[in-house]
């Protein structure tokens, strides 16, 4: 097999399309297409006929800077990537976007692009791997067995993220993780030495990973080592690949000018001049097309054979194959809802301890439901009991233990989720979502239904003091397109908050839960909690028709603003509370539902929330009132930061009182 034809084919293509786009990243793909090369050629378990074959090798290009690698790759393996795609890079309506994009491109497993996030997704979908295989393998028959590749820069291994992740990892010991680390010591800046002295060997060493180190463009070193780490079942692998960025390059190898910028036609003419091809642009030999054709020949008949062990074990253990199924397509049983009925009108509790007992209903009931939280689940209630721990010789377990570490708890998740098998929560506090954000943003774009904890909701954590007190989180929360935020009032909107995230299936969910007990409300005297999944209805109103008044509210402040507005009632004003679990989900109902619940001839509204009046106004309007927190909390008892802050139903009524005249 050629392959330096195919390695420089990759080169050739890589430089054609940033040049044509007259933007992009060669180096990094130049540099690396011999481990590609070999890789993809050799070793990679897929099937571009069928894409999402779930017993494939997943395959992420970390670097997402370098997406030519991955474009030519899928492109010459077969899959539904046509050459003009690769002509039309970075440009609009195209399948080749600046960064892979799940979703956007077919064979893409991720989307990469902020250093850092693929490695973490690479631990989530391997430690998937490992769950679905304890879970259906025997020794009768082995239908989970793939390995997890990624390709990562210098640029992931400096970011916080994968110190997290890969700590993780090592603790877990994920043996089918094999990750190619591109060691050419340049970055956008120049020379990474000058802020980037580490000993990789000692630090992935220290973690607990297997080390190797070889020459980046040489095939031999590159297959053995790929054989050595598929050997090595208790380690995740790291392979150090020292190479030349802008490889065959004659002017600008080993430059940082060749990271982030074209070459030039010029400088790509002598490229290929150098590397023995010709000057054609998107140019790939007939010989390297027939090397992934039959590379496609054998990974189909690979694909038949697993086809076949499937159906004897589905005929075997047809109870496991139906929850195969159930879990692969993320089946929920039809009767949920009657499952939660959990809480008594008139008890009192915290909305993270009403959520914890719908986790603990939920997990009987949907056998694919995993979570866990990052070094918290005493305090974010999201410990399945009785369902065991996820860790190094324990992946029959349910119950991640993610450890302090927020952002790579969030990039896992992904993972997990986009490998398929499983839904996926995780907790931590409200405040430290900004620790999440990153990944988060990801899963929304992505369109992942992964569902975050969040507890410890408003500056009613007390003591804790303003470092732990959320004021701009939830509408920050709030701004990331496709999140849907639900910020429960009691126990019985908390049931139905779950079940709103679990059938969330486009995006994921984040759900505000607060640390103080809140009182229950009595269904059988005000409307349904079903109401929850319409975002906002109308709770309560002291008469009949139009309001005078529209109270809006969330969360915690629901109660008080109950409180406040009976005693309009009993002066004879005719108020109506809405509860607003989820502007979200409120924006989803048609103008008829929005209009019956805050009437648009109503113009004196207020809206109550503890945390900032950021967004309100769409909802109150130039005529409204907020009872808001735009500055920092304080440390203090939950109670006398509310009297302090203005968050009483005495308050409240008076702010309505005077909006009302």
């Amino acid at each position: 097999m050629n392959m330096s034809l195919v390695a420089n084919t990759i080169r050739g293509l890589a430089m054609d399309g940033v040049q044509a786009a007259n933007s992009g990243h060669p180096g990094m793909p130049m540099g690396m297409a011999d481990v590609a090369a070999v890789l993809w050629t050799k070793y990679l378990k897929h099937n571009p006929e069928n894409p999402n074959w779930v017993d494939r090798d997943r395959f992420i290009l970390s670097a997402g800077h370098g997406s030519m690698l991955i474009y030519s790759l899928l492109h010459l393996s077969g899959y539904d990537l046509p050459i003009e795609e690769l002509q039309k890079f970075r440009q609009w309506g195209s399948k080749t976007a600046g960064h892979p994009e799940f979703g956007h491109t077919i064979g893409v497993e991720t989307t990469t692009g902020p250093l850092g996030q693929g490695c973490a997704n690479g631990v989530g979908m391997t430690i998937a791997e490992k769950m679905l295989s304890v879970r259906y393998n025997s020794d009768a028959h082995k239908i989970v067995d793939h390995y997890t590749y990624v390709i990562a820069s210098e640029g992931e291994f400096e970011e916080g993220i994968s110190h997290e992740v890969f700590s993780l990892a090592g603790n877990h010991g994920l043996g089918k993780l094999i990750v190619f680390y591109d060691q050419n010591f340049i970055s956008i800046e120049g020379d990474t030495h000058i802020t980037y002295t580490d000993n990789v060997t000692k630090r992935m060493e220290a973690y607990g990973w297997q080390v190797q180190e070889v020459d980046g463009h040489n095939h031999d070193e590159i297959a053995t080592a790929i054989e050595a780490a598929q050997a090595e079942t208790e380690k995740p692998s790291v392979i150090i690949c020292n190479t030349k960025i802008g490889f065959g390059s004659p002017n600008k190898q080993g430059s940082h000018d060749v990271h982030g910028a074209p070459l030039g036609e010029d400088e790509v003419a002598a490229t290929k001049k150098n590397l023995g091809m010709p000057e054609d642009k998107f140019f790939v030999p007939q010989e390297v097309r027939d090397i992934f054709a039959a590379r496609v020949e054998e990974m189909k008949k690979v694909e038949a054979l697993w086809n076949t062990e499937f159906a004897k074990f589905a005929q075997a253990e047809p109870a496991k194959a139906l929850e195969w199924d159930k879990a692969q397509q993320g089946e929920l049983p039809a009767d949920l809802a009657s499952k939660l009925d959990l809480f008594e009108a008139g008890s009192s509790m915290a909305t993270r301890s009403s959520s914890g007992k719908v986790i603990n209903a939920l997990a009987k009931e949907i056998p694919y439901l995993v979570g866990g939280s990052a070094d918290l689940a005493p305090s974010n209630n999201t410990y399945m009991a009785g369902l065991g721990d996820i860790g190094k010789d324990a992946f029959d377990g349910r119950n991640f233990h993610f450890g302090v570490r927020e952002l790579g708890m969030a990039a896992i998740m992904n993972g997990v989720q986009l490998h398929g098998g499983f839904r996926i929560f995780g907790g931590t506090f409200m405040v430290f979502a900004d620790y999440v954000r990153p990944a988060a943003r990801l899963a929304a774009l992505m369109g992942l239904p992964v569902v975050y904890v969040f507890t410890h909701d408003s500056f009613c954590v007390g003591e804790d003091g303003p470092t732990h007190q959320p004021i701009e989180t939830i509408a920050s929360l709030r701004m990331i397109p496709n999140m849907t935020v639900i910020r429960p009032a009691d126990a019985t909107e908390v049931a139905v908050a779950w079940i709103a995230a679990l059938e969330n299936k486009s995006g994921p969910t984040a759900l505000a839960l607060t640390r103080q007990n809140l009182p229950t409300i009595d269904r059988s005297a005000f409307p349904s909690a079903e109401n929850v999944k319409k975002g906002a209805y109308t709770l309560w109103q002291s008469g009949e028709g139009t309001p005078e008044l529209v109270m809006i509210a969330t969360g915690s402040e629901v109660e008080m603003t109950l409180a406040a507005a009976q005693k309009l009632g009993e002066e004879g004003k005719n108020v109506r509370v809405v509860s607003m679990p989820s502007w979200e989900l409120f924006e989803k109902q048609d103008a008829e539902y929005q209009n019956s619940v805050i009437p648009n001839d109503v113009p004196k509204r207020m809206a109550v929330e503890a945390g900032t009046s950021f967004g309100w106004e769409r909802y109150v309007g130039r005529c409204g009132a907020l009872i808001t927190k735009s500055d920092f909390g304080a440390s203090g008892p939950f109670k006398v930061l509310q009297e302090k802050f203005g968050f009483t139903a005495d308050n409240i009524y008076s702010k309505a009182a005077e909006l009302l005249g």
